[in-house]
């Protein structure tokens, strides 16, 4: 019934969110294409429900590469100020959080929810200890409880603590709670850009091999 309900609310949100906002979305379309070489769109295989992989769309906010020739493992972290990766026009477009919009089309198609956990990369599923795997018994969102209380400038582990507690406690109310808080993050510009040594490689790396433990996550929250 709960996933019924919160189905249908993604259908009309995402619905009328293209439709309002396709004025917005054709001129970014054309800033970006205009900016830099390459696609608009950026497409990137992610792990939705039950770690099963969909292909994410994104506007292109960094000079173009094909995804499939970027090194997950050896990537470094997007960086604030003058990465020379972000294009003139993707400074703004990520600073405003435009470059998250085409997901609306993976909210409608079914891949995505408008709240949730954050959908990772791929590679990112090595490294998410046995509790913590419940993040991905729901669809990945748009926003989420990690979005609001930090997005990219909270480690890794504090993220997969947020991502879990949001899937104890999902309800219609919730997910609401979260979109209001949402519009304040979006409007403040805060935590864009992540830290070298709070992301997920820098997690893999400190493993050493090793299996990752519920009590990394337990130890990251104290």
């Amino acid at each position: 019934m709960r996933d019924g309900i919160k189905r249908l609310f993604d259908l009309v949100a995402s619905g009328a969110g293209l439709i309002v906002l396709s004025p917005l979305l054709v001129l970014v379309a054309i800033w970006i294409k205009l900016d830099s070489k390459g696609p608009v769109f950026f497409m990137q295989q992610r792990a939705g429900r039950h770690e099963r992989p969909f292909r994410i769309y994104k506007f292109r906010t960094m000079q173009h590469r094909e995804p499939e020739s970027i090194d997950q493992h050896q990537e470094q972290v997007v960086s604030a100020g003058h990465d020379p990766r972000i294009t003139r026009a993707g400074r703004f477009i990520r600073a405003a959080s435009l470059d998250e919009l085409p997901q609306l089309i993976n909210i409608f198609k079914g891949d995505m929810s408008v709240v949730g956990p954050r959908p990772v990369l791929m590679e990112q599923t090595e490294v998410v200890p046995p509790g913590y795997k419940k993040r991905f018994s729901v669809r990945p969102g748009l926003t989420g409880l990690a979005q609001v209380r930090g997005r990219r400038s909270l480690g890794w582990l504090r993220q997969l603590a947020y991502d879990a507690e949001y899937v104890d406690k999902q309800s219609l109310t919730f997910d609401i709670k979260i979109l209001l808080l949402t519009v304040k993050v979006v409007v403040l510009g805060s935590g864009i850009y992540g830290e070298e040594g709070l992301n997920w490689r820098t997690y893999r790396d400190r493993l050493g091999g090793r299996p990752p433990q519920d009590s990394d996550v337990e130890e990251a929250m104290r």
